[in-house]
């Protein structure tokens, strides 16, 4: 009998463990505003829609700014990116959904939002602002169990697409910033999900950014155009809809070049 109801105590434990408490498969969301996400920003402002895809899901968790997670819910980024703050609809929940729709057996997927607006990247190197609040809130995501690091999600490059000099060292930065990544968050087959530019009018020198997404050759790192899909009347941002539907095209990247096994809850 006693046998009996310590197993009723453990059962129920763990039945009304907090999902904030769970091992969750955490991914990073980096890059600048189209990452942050701008869709449904009118003149600065948010229109405050929310569609269905990118609803809350009480498997889907955020990190918080101060390093505490929460329940994820749009806008994801609205802690941070500090003046050049996105604060609209991103890919990141509709990316979220879209996997566990299609994968229920994931668990708890933690999300952490890290992208700043109008970020070159040389502003993402080895010891700048940037990339140690990376290494930070990513450490910080994995501490006392929170889980592992399945993918980072990377959408970046309008900024260098405006000078050339930016344009040419492109692809050599792109690639240190991943690798220096890898090594610091100790993980060096790091799965990266890199998005390549939109837009056409990001500046004169998109194609040689464009190029530099699309032949950048390491070992697990994919890439996802994102050309094609709608933008704002800016000509820059993506459009909700097209938010919703990269954060899709971003799943499906994921579920096709996810680490094996995965670590299911």
């Amino acid at each position: 009998m006693f046998t009996f109801l310590c197993l009723i105590l453990v059962a129920h434990a763990l039945l009304v463990t907090p999902v904030s408490s769970q091992d969750k498969n955490i991914f990073l969301l980096a890059g600048q505003s189209n990452m942050a996400g701008e869709g449904g920003v009118i003149n600065g402002t948010w229109d405050g829609i929310v569609p269905p895809e990118c609803g809350p899901n009480p498997s889907v968790l955020r990190l918080a700014a101060n390093l505490t997670w929460v329940p994820a819910a749009e806008p994801l980024h609205k802690d941070i990116g500090g003046v050049n703050a996105a604060i609209g609809v991103g890919p990141g929940m509709s990316f979220a959904n879209s996997v566990l729709a299609r994968d229920p057996s994931l668990g708890v997927v933690g999300l952490v939002p890290c992208a700043y607006g109008g970020t070159k990247i040389s502003q993402w190197g080895q010891g700048s602002f940037l990339y140690d609040q990376l290494v930070s809130r990513a450490r910080a995501a994995m501490r006392g169990g929170g889980g592992k690091i399945q993918a980072m999600l990377w959408y970046q490059g309008e900024s260098d697409a405006v000078l050339s000099e930016d344009a040419e060292l492109y692809k050599g930065r792109l690639q240190k910033f991943f690798q220096d990544l890898r090594l610091d968050l100790q993980s060096p087959s790091l799965l990266i999900i890199q998005v390549a530019l939109a837009s056409e009018s990001a500046g004169p020198y998109t194609e040689k950014v464009r190029e530099a997404q699309l032949g950048l050759d390491l070992a697990n790192v994919k890439c996802v155009d994102a050309k094609g899909l709608e933008l704002q009347p800016d000509n820059l941002h993506l459009s909700t809809p097209s938010e919703v539907q990269l954060g899709k095209m971003l799943a499906g990247s994921f579920l096709q070049n996810r680490p094996n096994p995965l670590m299911n809850n």
